[in-house]
């Protein structure tokens, strides 16, 4: 094969990786500076604790802003958090700025999230739609969406008046200023990604 045919082939093939990388994100994904640096951190924390736990659970103590990652009743590890506009309150409704309190579990997983990384949390949980179907903020319908959701440890909707879209996430846990999240540091969230695994439950308590 001549020089100028292997060139052909190897600047065609540059050029279908490029549209590959470019066009198709699953190709770009895993070389992703976030994700490279979550690979590295798993290798750190191989064999430790926190990666091994057997029974997960997280603790979230508004007033002491602080998160606690247990395996069963062993506390491993505390983190600094930051909280909703509104860091006193429980959450009623959509836009409140308040950190809900209350049961849950982590429903979803987003690394590309721009909030570095987020473990999203099943509110509105039982409670919360008992509540608002009688305060007449949601429909029987909607109700009965949430209970669903929740007896087959699936996210709840996140598109009624009760809100949604609440998770533990990156972005800074220096003063609270999320929309009813739970922020960490991201070195921290990166840490807590890693370790936690959908269906782990989390108490919110005031």
């Amino acid at each position: 094969m001549d020089p100028l045919t292997i060139t052909a082939i190897i600047a065609s093939a540059l050029i279908l990786l490029a549209m590959l990388w470019w066009y198709y994100p699953f190709f770009r994904k895993p070389w992703t500076p976030k994700l490279q640096a979550l690979k590295k951190l798993k290798t750190a924390l191989n064999g430790s604790e926190l990666l091994s736990a057997k029974a997960p659970a997280i603790i979230v103590y508004k007033a002491e802003r602080q998160l606690q990652f247990y395996d069963g009743e062993k506390l491993l590890k505390t983190y600094p958090i930051a909280l909703g506009l509104n860091p006193l309150d429980d959450k009623r409704k959509e836009g409140d700025g308040c950190t809900p309190e209350g049961d849950f579990y982590i429903c979803t997983k987003n690394d590309q999230s721009r909030f570095h990384l987020f473990l999203g949390l099943s509110y509105p949980n039982e409670e919360d739609a008992e509540r608002g179907l009688r305060t007449g903020l949601i429909s029987k319908e909607e109700h009965d969406r949430i209970l669903q959701a929740h007896a087959a440890w699936q996210r709840p909707p996140w598109d009624t008046r009760l809100g949604g879209e609440i998770g533990i996430h990156g972005g800074g846990a220096d003063a609270h200023w999320t929309q009813g999240g739970i922020a960490l540091e991201n070195k921290d969230i990166e840490e807590l990604f890693l370790i936690t695994p959908l269906g782990t439950p989390v108490k919110i308590l005031p």
